[in-house]
């Protein structure tokens, strides 16, 4: 009974009916949108930032992390990797030995990290290829061959084809030093990466600093990103205590906390959305339910209880707010799915975004399911609610007093 009462007073005031829809559509749909905004922009930041050479998995020496030095290098490498080879879940891994070194162009000379690398498997862990500005990526059998950072090369005044001297100390704290040619410059746009890496071969690196069957660390692309975690205890396993795996999560922990932030001051504003879009309704609701305050005063004084009234405008509400939020949901998450396969791009701000990492000025939006079922039910309980306060303000008005309300 009161479910067709109710729809015959949604079609009885259309115009009252057709504006509320429209607010909480709308409401409905930016809340979605926003959510799926912020979370896709949060997870294009971290992976910039992971993939442009840190990596999603790092393993190391136990005790390198607390103590990087050469006495805790990864002594037998290339028995890891055998054992890396038959570890499901692994999509590629490689290996890397990082130094540091002072380079030498004559008068000028500057500290900075020298990285022996595997190129053949390296530009699937990394954007090191990718961020190729000048001249050619590194080959596996190149030997005296540098990959330089532009800003590095820039202080050294060293272009494509220039020759620089390097010293430094080898695996077994010798002297290592040799004349190296560049040939390739790249830009990451972290300044800082930029201004003090250079890459060679990973052979002509063990050859070079006496580090043969060594390496500081391994860089391993999860085949499913999600599961990171997971494959790091499987791998874990594998190696055993002698090894630490650690996820991006671990090793670039002031991202994730820069992150945590960024999401509790978003959340921040959304229950400020949510704040503003509650009273919106209320004061709506309140200025359409006190309209018919006439109508009610003769339910009541024809019989009508308390309760029922009650009931009757709550089977209203309800009603206007699943079909509003249905309709608000479609589209908000019409919106996420679009923009998640089609990505907002913020034409002419490439190198701006560059300088926070970021290796291209496109946003794409977060299409999650649970997400938008999660926002959906939060706008289902702030449209109801909010339309309950007028309601039993309206119902506590003596009959008398409500018939005769102007």
């Amino acid at each position: 009974m009161f479910l067709k009462f109710a729809l015959k007073n949604i079609r009885a005031y259309t115009k009252r009916s057709l504006v509320t829809i429209l607010l909480t559509t709308v409401s409905t749909a930016l809340l979605i949108f926003s959510s799926g905004w912020m979370n896709g922009s949060h997870k294009t930041m971290i992976k910039s930032s992971v993939e442009v050479y840190p990596g999603y998995l790092q393993i190391t020496n136990k005790d390198f992390r607390e103590s990087p030095s050469f006495d805790h290098l990864i002594f037998e490498s290339k028995q890891v990797a055998k054992i890396l080879d038959t570890t499901p879940g692994i999509s590629v891994f490689g290996r890397r030995f990082e130094s540091f070194v002072l380079y030498s162009t004559g008068p000028r000379s500057i500290g900075g990290r020298f990285t022996g690398i595997e190129p053949d498997t390296e530009p699937f862990l990394s954007r090191l290829k990718s961020s190729l500005k000048k001249g050619h990526f590194l080959e596996t059998t190149d030997t005296g061959q540098v990959y330089m950072g532009i800003e590095l090369a820039r202080k050294l005044g060293v272009g494509v084809g220039d020759q620089l001297s390097f010293i430094g100390t080898g695996a077994d704290y010798s002297f290592a030093a040799d004349t190296i040619t560049v040939k390739g410059l790249f830009q990451t746009g972290l300044f800082d990466f930029d201004a003090t890496s250079a890459f060679v071969n990973l052979d002509y690196f063990q050859d070079i600093m006496a580090g043969d069957n060594m390496a500081t660390h391994f860089i391993v692309l999860p085949g499913d990103k999600d599961n990171v975690e997971q494959l790091a205890r499987t791998i874990a396993n594998r190696l055993g205590p002698e090894y630490q795996i650690v996820s991006w999560m671990q090793s670039m922990s002031g991202l994730v906390r820069a992150m945590e932030i960024d999401s509790i001051f978003g959340y921040l504003t959304l229950a400020i959305i949510f704040i503003v879009i509650f009273f919106v309704i209320m004061i709506y609701t309140w200025l359409a339910v006190f309209a018919r305050i006439r109508e009610i005063g003769i339910l009541r004084g024809i019989g009508t209880s308390p309760r029922q009234i009650f009931q009757l405008l709550l089977t209203e509400s309800v009603l206007l707010s699943l079909l509003s939020i249905v309709l608000g949901t479609l589209l908000g998450g019409t919106l996420s799915w679009y923009f998640s396969v089609h990505p907002i791009t913020f034409s002419g701000y490439e190198e701006q975004f560059k300088q926070y990492g970021l290796v291209a000025a496109a946003m794409p939006t977060e299409f999650a399911p649970l997400t938008i079922l999660r926002d959906a039910a939060i706008m289902l309980i702030l449209s109801v609610g909010s339309t309950l306060y007028p309601i039993l303000q309206v119902i506590r008005l003596p009959p008398i007093k409500a018939i005769n309300h102007v």
